[in-house]
């Protein structure tokens, strides 16, 4: 039987150590190691993001609630929040890594949807492909464009930044 301790919010937020750990309800959860693909997609995705005037940044934590901190790979917003959003951003987006499953990724979009973010993006660098998240909605694989109310993001350019493994 394993058990684990219950780490007071206080404590987490006081903690500056990495790699990024989510919180949720008093328990840590360690976010998966990021690859080289994964780190240029999440820069390649601010850049791109920035450029059609929003604020985007990688790696930050918001607060979803009292007892739930989440670090998405990218989140857009009109305006960020410092030191953390408290107020739901236009857009969280997940990068996969190899160890997460698509479906992990889906339901953590689904916190984030019940936060009151409209959209979220999953992206798979291995494979080349996206899937777009809206609240209220299913996901759906693009194969051209993630779209995201007045955002829109080309899959060709956004996999540019990306060389092939040999």
């Amino acid at each position: 039987m394993s058990t684990s301790t219950l780490v007071p919010v206080e404590e987490y937020l006081r903690n500056s150590e990495k790699p990024n750990l989510e919180y949720r309800d008093g328990v840590l959860s360690p976010k998966t190691m990021p690859t080289t693909f994964h780190g240029l997609l999440e820069f390649m995705l601010v850049v791109m993001l920035r450029k059609l005037g929003v604020q985007a940044a990688p790696e930050v934590t918001v607060r979803i609630s009292a007892t739930k901190y989440l670090v998405p790979d990218v989140i857009a917003a009109a305006e960020l929040e410092s030191p953390y959003p408290t107020k739901p951003v236009l857009l969280c987006c997940e990068i996969l890594s190899p160890e997460d499953r698509l479906g992990a990724m889906l339901a953590k979009c689904e916190e984030y949807h019940a936060w009151g973010v409209p959209s979220c993006w999953v992206i798979d660098p291995v494979k080349r492909t996206a899937w777009e998240y809206h609240a209220g909605g299913e996901p759906l694989r693009v194969d051209s464009e993630l779209r995201a109310g007045e955002l829109t993001v080309s899959l060709v350019e956004l996999f540019s930044v990306l060389w092939i493994e040999s």
